[in-house]
């Protein structure tokens, strides 16, 4: 008998989500829940916060991380601005630590010395403020708030690293590249979006993730806290989650073992960008220097709302 020889075939070289039986076991996975919760303008949310909070215990115990939108307890107002942490953020971390869940509750009006921020906090599963990140793009000139300065990544034990930005921060692709640069296998994007201009954002959320080759938890208010339509997409650019404009939690378990094998084996099993930035010998001007001296700012008016 002739006996022809077989070529080896590895279906995960052909494709990049066929998971071995080996690989099972050494997936990180992160169960996210965020919560659209329907938001009353200038108003103080945040008990209506604790019991969705409280919601999301009974009806998702699974869950490792909840997330809430941006400036979500204050209404998307920027009064009173507080020193952080205070009594509110208080409660929020005796919660996280009683249900052993880490805890993104938007972001909140930080009051520092004759300054006010737009700053998100990260709580860990023990109760703990981990990471606290201003942003660093207010929607100006509508956003009074003052620019942060620096970037912000933090680590789950056991799980991965993650990066934190806000609402107009997605806007510029130096946020989130920065950020992925840090170590970030997914970004958490508390969002006010009430503005017209969300199905932009839809579109940047996707385009930030397949650019980065990074999860994009994308998390918005609704009723006065915005337009809702939050959504989760994967590093692939593949939309998870998306949300109607009402009150609503999404929740997904994201694998952040899949970052590891789209970055390695490019995106679809092409695109390597991140290998391919690394093998770039060139240099970006825009970045050598002076970055007001563009052409693009030739000619280009102040930052005002136009009349």
């Amino acid at each position: 008998m002739k006996i022809l020889k077989t070529c080896k075939w590895d279906p995960f070289l052909v494709c990049p989500h066929f998971i071995r039986r080996e690989d099972k076991d050494m997936s990180r996975y992160l169960a996210i829940a965020g919560v659209q919760m329907n938001i009353a303008r200038g108003q103080d949310n945040s008990k209506a916060m604790m019991a969705r909070l409280k919601t999301v215990s009974i009806l998702f115990p699974w869950v490792d991380m909840v997330i809430f939108s941006e400036l979500c307890s204050s209404g998307l107002s920027s009064e009173p601005a507080q020193e952080i942490p205070n009594s509110t953020i208080d409660e929020f971390c005796k919660w996280a630590a009683k249900e052993k869940k880490w805890l993104i509750p938007g972001s909140f009006s930080e009051k520092d010395n004759d300054k006010i921020y737009n700053t998100a906090i990260v709580i860990s599963s023990q109760g703990q403020i981990k990471a606290k990140y201003r942003k660093l793009f207010p929607w100006s000139p509508l956003e009074r708030s003052e620019p942060g300065d620096s970037f912000c990544v933090f680590d789950i034990p056991d799980k991965g690293r993650l990066g934190l930005c806000i609402c107009y921060d997605m806007w510029f692709p130096e946020v989130v590249r920065n950020l992925v640069w840090l170590g970030a296998e997914a970004i958490v994007c508390p969002t006010g979006t009430y503005t017209s201009d969300r199905a932009q954002e839809i579109v940047l959320s996707q385009a930030n993730a397949i650019s980065n080759q990074v999860y994009i938890l994308n998390v918005n208010g609704a009723g006065g806290g915005g337009v809702g339509r939050s959504i989760f997409v994967d590093p692939e650019g593949r939309v998870l989650q998306e949300s109607g404009e009402g009150d609503t939690v999404l929740t997904e378990i994201i694998d952040l073992d899949l970052v590891t094998r789209v970055r390695e084996y490019g995106t679809l099993g092409l695109c390597q960008p991140w290998k391919n930035l690394r093998e770039f010998n060139g240099t970006f001007p825009m970045y050598a220097g002076d970055i007001t001296k563009g052409e693009v700012f030739r000619g280009l008016g102040p930052l005002r709302l136009k009349k």
